[in-house]
């Protein structure tokens, strides 16, 4: 059995932590002979709450977990782990702006960075999955230069993971045979849901999925407000937002980061570096692989001109969130 490795997750007394804790510590992220050592950070007033999250990991009675640390401080969190999982921020509330939303996290997301930079491992993987994910991962890797910035990515998994279902289900054939589908740009309703490169195996052999599904109109219509809708039609039926699945999707992406993509293409929010078009030094979500723990974003895709109009909605939308986030952290 390997060494214990250090994993934090923050926001650990709430939703999407009581599905992801389970999935982390089961062995379904880092493998089935990787121990962890759980490091969960929630707010002064949780730790009540946290604590019956202790209390049930334990009586899960899992062979992988190692030993779990509940902490309100930062920097006892961010202790030397190599993976971190940064789920908590502030959630929108009714009647808020979503400017509003940006600068409550902001201000923590500046805080986080700062204390990783000081303690974590300077090869930590950082996943944020709190929202605005893709500035509060800018603003986070921002704040601590002293990390790779291709070590902060935000979570488009979820969205993705929502696009391959709805082509899935479109054609009626189990999910695993549908691959290659991309989100494009930010984890918000300018999202791009892409199928054009996207293929489904039929009868053991790849096909483009436009040619299966044959109807140019869903795809660009139906299919993209659909996934780019499903968080607010989740809260809707269920009265609150998507735990189980945001956590399933976080879980996809960071086994995925550290084990390797194979031959399939997944979604990530990373720093862009200006491919495609898209505006430099922001996090942007792109189809990428992984392997030996570095991602990397597929080359060489063709981007029609609806494409283009749709990266370029996105794109602007992340420039002008990276304004105002900045704009905030000069307070």
């Amino acid at each position: 059995m390997a060494a214990p490795i250090k994993v934090a997750v923050t926001g650990a007394a709430g939703q999407i932590a009581y599905s992801l804790l389970y999935q982390i510590a089961s062995g379904a992220v880092f493998g089935p002979n990787q121990p962890v050592y759980l490091h969960l950070l929630d707010i002064a007033p949780m730790m009540g709450v946290l604590n019956g999250v202790v209390m049930e990991l334990a009586d899960c009675a899992l062979p992988l977990l190692a030993g779990v640390l509940p902490t309100a401080n930062p920097e006892e969190a961010f202790k030397d782990v190599a993976a971190a999982f940064l789920v908590g921020s502030m959630p929108r509330k009714e009647g808020m702006e979503r400017k509003d939303l940006l600068s409550a996290n902001v201000r923590i997301f500046k805080e986080q960075g700062q204390a990783l930079d000081k303690v974590a491992r300077k090869d930590v993987k950082i996943l944020v999955v709190g929202n605005p994910a893709n500035t509060n991962a800018l603003i986070c890797s921002k704040y601590a230069p002293s990390i790779p910035r291709e070590n902060f990515t935000a979570m488009t998994r979820l969205d993705h993971n929502r696009a391959q279902a709805q082509l899935a289900d479109k054609l009626g054939v189990p999910v695993r045979d549908v691959k290659n589908v991309i989100i494009w740009g930010n984890h918000s309703s300018t999202q791009f849901p892409d199928a054009s490169n996207a293929l489904v195996n039929v009868g053991g052999i790849n096909k483009p999925v436009p040619a299966a599904v044959n109807d140019d109109e869903y795809l660009k219509t139906t299919f993209v407000t659909t996934v780019q809708k499903r968080g607010a039609a989740v809260i809707a039926a269920r009265k609150m937002s998507s735990a189980l699945s945001a956590a399933k999707a976080a879980s996809d992406h960071m086994r995925d980061w550290f084990l390797g993509t194979g031959d399939r293409w997944v979604s990530m929010g990373v720093i862009s570096d200006g491919s495609y078009g898209t505006p430099r030094d922001v996090v942007f979500s792109f189809p990428v692989t992984v392997t030996n723990g570095k991602w990397k974003i597929v080359e060489g895709l063709t981007i029609s001109d609806f494409a283009r109009e749709m990266l370029d909605i996105t794109g602007k939308e992340l420039a002008e969130e990276k304004r105002d986030a900045l704009e905030v952290c000069k307070d």
